[in-house]
């Protein structure tokens, strides 16, 4: 997630047909904070046919947030048919291994968290939450030390999705929704507000947790779409949602409302079923228990409505990698539905294509099953998030240091130099890059092919041919679309090395040899 501040902060500047000028080839992208406004859609008619041409026709793209490009050796075609070869053979040498083995050993009997470590990680993310709200209505104007974006994007939406993916439940206690609920429900009890003996409301088992699913799909048209990056407008849906929180907490319990309707609680509760660590019993007893990789994948079915928001996650990682390509701009960049501008037309393209990615996955499960889809999935879109946003995490999340230096955005200087001239780096060359995310991309779809394979046989007593067939038909494709859009931002073809670079003037009235 899907995550994403990056985006906005990374993008590069695409060529303008109407500007008269055009950029170098293969510029690249910096840390700038131009907006997505022209980056959608051709419609309904385009959207099929560009699936091939994306992947026949690699064109310069915006990055994240990378200032460098790596001279690869082989064309961006090589990397993505030799990626896509791979996950093919993993599901065969699957298959032929025969019947899969689901992870063994026990799980560990449950530790108990320290106590200062739990109201250490409740301090931050509650002290994150006030940050965020004193800037909107205390504070000035300042993209670089934003901390909506920062906070919610960098740090939330992307950093703690890796932890509780990679590690476990480090949200159950960086939750402020939670402890905002728990401090303010203390205050009324002890004001004699409310009774100790209040109950909350039955929650409906009908609705499952379509609730955050709804909220997730919000969300994701938020940050895609309607350019909610940070500032007072992200900050005051912030406020509304820690409104809207709170009230379902209320009403339904703390516990109800985070297990079915608080949208991060659930998805990263869904991206934890791949992470060493897990909970065992509520956030609040502090107890953790270790279990075997990846046995959170098969621990209990999967619903349809877990399977759907994992695909809405997955889709939007994909959309947002595909959304900065310079081909995908040339397709769909210029089109005006109805004279409403950029959001309409956006969501109409995010909404087909989240669509026919759905339609798609939940084709597969048909026949599979949703647990052996969702298992295998889940690896892939772990892998996704690594891939799209570990350098978002590594370069933006060193804009803390500016938060730090001037907290209220007044024009502050709290830190001594060099810190409070400080500006965010990226460090790693390009080559390690490319390598991190084609690792990460190959090693989701591997590790899928082996959950989904396992959950198959769990199902079935073991999976057929055509099952095989039809969920390695998915991961080859769902590869191929993927690292052909991080390659634009990464690579730079052998031919494209070779020629020299032209930049034309940017003088609109310029012509050659006046």
């Amino acid at each position: 997630m899907p995550g994403r501040r990056a985006g906005r902060w990374a993008r590069a500047t695409r060529w303008a047909p109407d500007s008269g000028c055009a950029r170098p080839v293969g510029q690249l992208a910096t840390l700038s904070s131009v907006k997505r406004r022209h980056v959608w859609p051709r419609l309904l008619a385009s959207l099929s046919g560009s699936s091939l041409a994306l992947l026949l026709a690699p064109a310069s793209s915006s990055a994240h947030i990378i200032t460098e490009r790596y001279q690869a050796p082989l064309p961006l075609l090589a990397y993505v048919a030799g990626a896509a070869l791979a996950v093919a053979m993993s599901f065969l040498f699957v298959g032929l291994r025969g019947r899969s083995s689901l992870p063994e050993g026990r799980s560990t009997r449950p530790g108990r968290v320290p106590v200062g470590l739990q109201w250490t990680l409740r301090i931050i993310g509650l002290l994150g939450w006030t940050v965020i709200m004193a800037q909107a209505f205390l504070g000035g104007v300042d993209e670089t030390a934003d901390a909506a974006g920062l906070f919610l994007w960098v740090y939330g939406w992307v950093g703690v999705a890796l932890g509780s993916a990679l590690v476990g439940p480090v949200w159950s206690w960086l939750d402020p929704f939670s402890t905002l609920h728990m401090l303010l429900g203390a205050a009324a009890r002890r004001l004699r507000l409310v009774g100790d003996e209040a109950e909350p409301r039955p929650y409906p088992g009908r609705w499952g947790i379509w609730p955050a699913v709804a909220g997730f799909a919000v969300v994701l048209w938020l940050e895609l779409v309607a350019q909610a990056s940070g500032g007072r407008t992200l900050a005051l849906l912030l406020l509304a949602y820690t409104l809207i929180t709170l009230a379902g907490m209320s009403w339904f319990g703390r516990d109800e409302w985070r297990r079915h309707g608080e949208v991060f609680s659930v998805w990263f509760g869904l991206l934890g079923r791949l992470a060493p660590f897990a909970l065992a019993g509520r956030p609040e007893e502090g107890r953790l228990e270790r279990r075997p990789f990846a046995a959170g994948l098969f621990d209990r079915p999967w619903s349809r409505a877990e399977l759907v928001l994992l695909t809405l996650g997955t889709a939007a990682i994909i959309f947002d990698g595909l959304s900065q390509t310079q081909i995908y701009f040339d397709l769909f960049g210029r089109v005006d539905l109805l004279g409403q501008g950029p959001p309409l037309i956006n969501t109409l393209v995010m909404a087909v294509f989240f669509a026919a990615v759905l339609a798609l996955v939940l084709g597969v499960a048909r026949g599979l099953g949703t647990s052996a889809v969702g298992a295998g999935l889940l690896p892939v879109a772990i892998g996704y998030l690594v891939a799209h946003y570990f350098v978002t995490l590594i370069v933006e999340g060193q804009r803390i240091i500016l938060v730090l230096n001037d907290p209220l955005l007044q024009g502050s200087d709290l830190l001594p130099f060099p810190w409070s001239a400080f500006e965010p780096t990226l460090f790693l060359p390009a080559a390690l890059v490319w390598g991190i995310q084609l690792a990460a991309v190959v090693g989701g779809h591997v590790v899928g092919a082996w959950a989904g394979h396992a959950a198959l046989d769990k199902a079935e007593g073991e999976a057929t041919t055509r099952h095989q067939l039809t969920l390695a038909g998915l991961m080859v494709l769902l590869t191929s679309v993927t690292l052909w859009s991080l390659g634009q931002a990464v690579l730079q073809e052998p031919a494209e090395a070779a020629a020299p670079a032209v930049v034309a003037p940017l003088d609109r009235d310029y012509r050659p040899g006046a």
